[in-house]
């Protein structure tokens, strides 16, 4: 239980036998084999094919890939870590999510599929019209992707890796980058969608083995509850008291720790904003993020949809035992590191002097595990990771592609905005390696708090602005962006603020203003919601309303019309026709080129041996890796009928009455499930 020398040295080489290079090798072969399969089995030379997987996937792989889209490195790292710090109640964040995540199944996914977009700000676009609204969405979706999602998942990914091989961070990261950059620019949403079902079974199956060696270290579950309180630090005693004062609060667990519903105004979580606050950040990020909906987007019909979310949900009840229970055990076997107090002594330990709780997960894998199921866990770790970070490389591709790059570009072609989108992942490989030091730099304090209060001061305005233009006919575009405009500013007012004095610890208290900082993020949410929401249907109400005729299919209660509707964005139509326009011209050009050159052009082959060169078999084998170039011309043109017969199959939202009502009756079920075991440990 007691180690004396820091944990970056004394475990340097754990993963170093065969066994776990074994596991690991055999891993990333499974995981790159699976790619290579999926890459067969799906059009990866069309828009639909290669960002929606040609709305051909089956309920089983879309609620694993919700999952595992979800379950990133940060969630090992930082459920486990919180859990070691604060006991049970930050597994309320995952089974809040098993209710909302109903809620995109039954009401938000059938408006979007039946408005024919494939991203959320294309949505956006079509219910209200103008440009400012998508553009400002999609502007702010990849800032959040960028520097909250993909720099918490490679910082917690980083603090296991150097912890469980001693490799450099640098080294760490790029390497794991490289590797899923490669399955997502070259497989699409199909590769990752299966690649996902693969890891979420490698996570759930390597995180059950790592819970049952815990708990049977502990004596068992009733050995987490008898020996947590007593999980404290030898060493409480600071060598420079004046600097700091430390009391026991700081040190003691808390006495709720055991209490999912805590005090509504002292607690370090309160249960009217971890029930009421947390939904409104859930909404924004089950039900109107990028990410997560593109999957569902994917599915084969309605059904399949709502049972990948049932899926999903069962899997959500999981992390409270397999991250946080085991945090607090953590913590119960190595109070000195994962409990550590002292700033010089945390330091020591794990290179941070406001405590060493994100280690706990970590800490146990490479104390715990036997030869050949380490190497297992540092797969599973990789597989957190490397799924969630494909999953936001492949979404904010697909949000640059088609809602910036595609405004900039009107007459570009399906061929260029593929390329487009498959660079634009690159580039974002290189701003995520520039961005490790930052990351460094500010991996203080809780993990999952410091991602969950970014997302109380960004994310309820978008919320707001998708609920009310999913179920309100009335709102329209000028409420919608002020609405957006006046939440951003509010948010940013209480943001600001808080990252400029600091968060504060037990040890460090923070300096900004109770006025401004003392309410709670969760609460704050609330009220950031509130306000976004009065603006909203105030400008509204103030100025004209969006008739009917251009709200078919695009709001829950027109759902089901029949009624043409005349689109707000009138223009694209003229766009499609600019861009048919150019891409005939490129044609036209590339076939005179072709005759000139006798060369390859845009896939184009000319007759004679001259074309079968060493550069031409590199740019078809190019090509076919990519899904771009010989065989995929013929994707990319489709007739006039053959779009509109493909346009309808995709916004088709019919379901059998018995498979709907199968799903229904399981949504009860797991609703049902859900309460008691919030109302058991509550």
């Amino acid at each position: 239980m007691e180690q004396e020398s820091p944990i970056f040295t004394a475990e340097k080489a754990t993963i170093s036998n065969p066994a776990d290079i074994s596991v690991i090798c055999l891993y990333f072969l499974a995981v790159i084999g699976v790619g290579l399969w999926s890459m067969r089995r799906t059009n990866r030379g069309t828009v639909g094919g290669y960002f929606l997987a040609g709305r051909n996937m089956v309920w089983w792989p879309i609620g694993a890939s919700l999952f595992a889209s979800n379950i990133g490195s940060g969630h090992f790292v930082g459920l486990a870590g919180t859990g070691a710090a604060n006991g049970l109640a930050v597994a309320g964040f995952e089974w809040n999510a098993l209710f909302i995540v109903l809620l995109l199944g039954w009401l938000f996914v059938p408006v979007y599929l039946t408005a024919g977009v494939i991203t959320m700000p294309q949505y956006l676009k079509k219910r209200f019209g103008g440009q400012r609204i998508r553009l400002y969405l999609s502007v702010l979706s990849l800032f959040m992707y960028i520097f909250t999602k993909i720099s918490v998942d490679m910082f917690s990914g980083a603090v296991f890796i150097q912890q469980a091989l001693g490799w450099n961070i640098y080294v760490a990261v790029i390497a794991l980058l490289v590797i899923t950059t490669i399955y997502t620019v070259t497989g699409g949403l199909a590769a990752l969608m299966y690649t996902d079902t693969v890891q979420t079974f490698v996570m759930v199956s390597g995180a059950f083995v790592l819970m049952g060696f815990a708990f049977n270290k502990v004596g068992g579950y009733q050995g987490v509850f008898d020996k947590y309180m007593q999980a404290l630090p030898r060493r409480t005693l600071s060598p420079s008291p004046a600097l700091y004062n430390i009391s026991a609060a700081c040190y003691l667990p808390r006495e709720d720790s055991f209490h999912m519903m805590r005090d509504a105004v002292m607690s370090d979580l309160p249960w009217p904003a971890l029930i009421f606050g947390l939904s409104i950040n859930s909404i924004w990020y089950w039900c109107s993020d990028q990410v997560i909906v593109q999957r569902c987007l994917a599915g084969k019909n309605l059904t399949h949809v709502k049972a990948g979310c049932i899926l999903c949900g069962y899997l959500k009840l999981l992390p409270m035992f397999l991250m946080v229970m085991p945090g607090m055990i953590s913590r119960i076997l190595y109070p000195d590191e994962v409990a550590c107090i002292v700033p010089e002594e945390c330091k020591r330990i794990c290179g941070t002097i406001v405590g060493c709780s994100n280690i706990a997960y970590p800490k146990l894998v490479v104390s715990l595990m036997p030869n050949g199921l380490r190497g297992l866990m540092l797969a599973v770790m990789l597989a957190a990771l490397m799924s969630s970070l494909a999953s936001i490389f492949n979404s904010s591709g697909t949000l640059f592609t088609m809602d910036i790059y595609n405004r900039l570009r009107p007459q570009a072609s399906d061929q260029e905005l593929l390329i487009v989108g498959r660079v634009w992942i690159l580039l974002l490989v290189g701003v995520s390696i520039a961005w490790i030091p930052v990351v460094q730099a500010a991996q203080g304090g809780q993990l999952f708090d410091y991602i969950q209060s970014v997302s109380s001061y960004l994310a309820p305005p978008i919320a707001a602005i998708f609920l009310l233009g999913v179920f309100v006919k009335r709102v329209n575009e000028q409420g919608a962006f002020w609405g957006l405009v006046g939440g951003l500013a509010i948010g940013m007012a209480r943001m600001i603020p808080e990252f400029a004095y600091g968060t504060g610890s037990c040890l460090f208290p923070g300096a900004c203003p109770r006025l401004i900082c003392g309410v709670h993020y969760l609460y704050f949410a609330i009220i950031l919601f509130s306000a976004t929401a009065v603006i909203v249907m105030g400008v509204s109400l103030c100025t004209s309303p969006i008739p009917d005729k251009h709200l078919h299919r695009l709001v829950f209660s027109l759902r089901h019309s029949e009624e043409e509707r005349i689109d707000l964005d009138t223009d694209e139509e003229e766009e499609a026709k600019q861009r048919e326009a150019a891409r005939q011209q490129r044609r036209e050009q590339a076939e005179v080129a072709a005759t000139k050159s006798g060369r390859l052009q845009l896939g184009l082959e000319t007759d004679g041996p001259k074309a079968v060169s060493s550069f031409g078999k590199l740019r078809r084998c190019l090509g076919w890796f990519c899904g771009i170039g010989t065989g995929s011309q013929e994707a990319l043109e489709l007739t006039p009928e053959e779009k509109a017969e493909e346009l309808q199959r995709l916004t088709d939202i019919t379901e059998h009455p018995r498979w709907r009502r199968v799903v229904n009756i399981n949504a009860v079920i797991m609703m049902g499930l859900a309460t008691f075991l919030w109302g058991y440990y509550a």
